[in-house]
């Protein structure tokens, strides 16, 4: 895994209230991958929606940005206990693309699956939130590479490694199926205020 961008720490009373235990808050934003940051060609980015192998919907990069587009501001953390707060996101919302899809939800879980073979496991319940999302801007500027761009899953009430960076893929799947990390030990759901980083259900 390859890091970057740590830049200091500290802790107040009102910082105690919104920091998971056994995190420290950073002003930085650290860069982490599990592997090279792919080069995604915009005239050929396709997110798709499945249920399995079949397909229930698809966009190209100019169909997914006509779709509602939300900016909200939100806390991250992330399992190698770095915190930021007050980040500024903007995408469409999980609640919005099954809108635009006209469909309802066939099961409660979901692989996200990324440019770089990456994946993750995300249960609905954690997807329908009004704040997980499909970003495409961070801080007002499109999404860099280094950060998940062009788009990256964003589920900020979740450990980071669930905000699949570089995203071009959400499946439905019938049953939990571990992703890349949870295959490698990592807690299935991941909840910083649980200390959910390693084993469990």
């Amino acid at each position: 895994m390859a890091t970057r961008g740590f830049s200091g720490r500290g802790r107040n009373k009102e910082q105690r209230e919104r920091l998971p235990p056994g995190q420290s808050l950073v002003s930085g934003f650290p860069v982490l991958s599990a592997g090279p940051t792919p080069v995604v060609d915009l005239n050929h980015w396709k997110l798709e929606l499945k249920h399995g192998p079949r397909l229930l919907a698809s966009w190209d990069w100019q169909q997914f940005n006509a779709l509602p587009q939300t900016r909200q501001t939100v806390d991250i953390h992330c399992v190698t206990t770095w915190s930021k707060f007050d980040t500024v996101w903007q995408g469409v919302l999980i609640e919005d693309l099954l809108s635009a899809a006209g469909i309802e939800a066939p099961s409660k879980h979901l692989l996200a699956h990324c440019f770089d073979d990456y994946s993750t496991n995300v249960r609905l319940a954690d997807l329908q939130t009004g704040k997980a999302m499909v970003a495409t801007h961070y801080d007002d500027q499109p999404l860099t590479a280094e950060h998940g761009g062009p788009a990256r899953l964003l589920v900020p009430h979740l450990y980071f490694w669930k905000s699949a960076k570089w995203l071009n893929k959400l499946q439905f799947v019938q049953i939990e199926t571990a992703g890349f990390w949870e295959l490698r030990g990592y807690h299935l759901r991941g909840d910083p205020f649980e200390e959910q980083r390693y084993g469990g259900p």
